[in-house]
């Protein structure tokens, strides 16, 4: 089976060579949108339009199931992107909901980009799930477009975790799939104060569910 895998840029390769480990019996076609990327601050109206013709191509060339990895793209206009393909769609979003299962001080950063923080979708996961835990949202507005330039900037995500731990969160949720290539380093800013959450592995359980039903 063909698998498509779309992000604005780099970020989502993280994801598709997830994706190739757990299941190399299929073919995986990833794409991205390096012409517009980041994706981040863009408005919900100009997103659709540049993500729908992009997927229309993957259906196009034989995907028989998409995975948008792009918390900006699935939290803003995935169920426009359902009503317009003709293929499951398999969406990446902040994990607030293991987030607050998690956290022990009661507080959890949710590092993502401004237009995933103000979509609709995350609003109706920290109303669902958060509403006896303080969410902190510090401003990681640079990363996607640092990370995709490959111009790591170490004391700009140490200020960033710093922040969030010294106000108390002990679950930080990276919620952008660019964020990806710089877990490891948040992890080790972090270590012994906060639990690092990308959400790879649900997605993958997902898919696999996504699959069975196609067979």
């Amino acid at each position: 089976m063909k698998i498509g895998v779309f992000d604005s840029g780099v970020g989502g390769h993280s994801v598709a060579n997830a994706i190739r480990r757990s299941l190399p019996e299929h073919e995986i076609i990833y794409v991205q949108d390096r012409k517009n990327v980041p994706y981040g601050m863009k408005s919900p109206e100009l997103l659709l339009e540049l993500v729908k013709p992009i997927l229309q191509k993957l259906v196009d060339d034989g995907c028989q199931v998409i995975v948008i990895a792009c918390n900006t793209v699935t939290t803003t206009i995935i169920e426009d992107l359902r009503q317009n393909l003709p293929v499951p769609l398999v969406g990446i979003e902040p994990m607030v909901k293991p987030a607050a299962k998690l956290t022990q001080t009661g507080v959890v950063a949710v590092c993502a980009t401004p237009t995933t923080l103000a979509s609709k979708r995350y609003q109706e996961l920290k109303e669902k799930y958060t509403s006896d835990i303080t969410v902190i949202e510090p401003d990681c507005s640079r990363w996607a477009d640092m990370i995709e330039k490959d111009a790591i900037d170490q004391a700009l995500i140490r200020d960033v975790t710093e922040e969030s731990i010294q106000r108390g969160a002990d679950v930080i949720v990276m919620g952008c799939t660019h964020y990806h290539w710089i877990e490891k380093i948040v992890e080790r800013i972090a270590l012994g104060r906060a639990i690092v959450l990308q959400p790879e592995e649900p997605v993958i359980a997902q898919l696999k569910r996504v699959i069975a039903q196609l067979d």
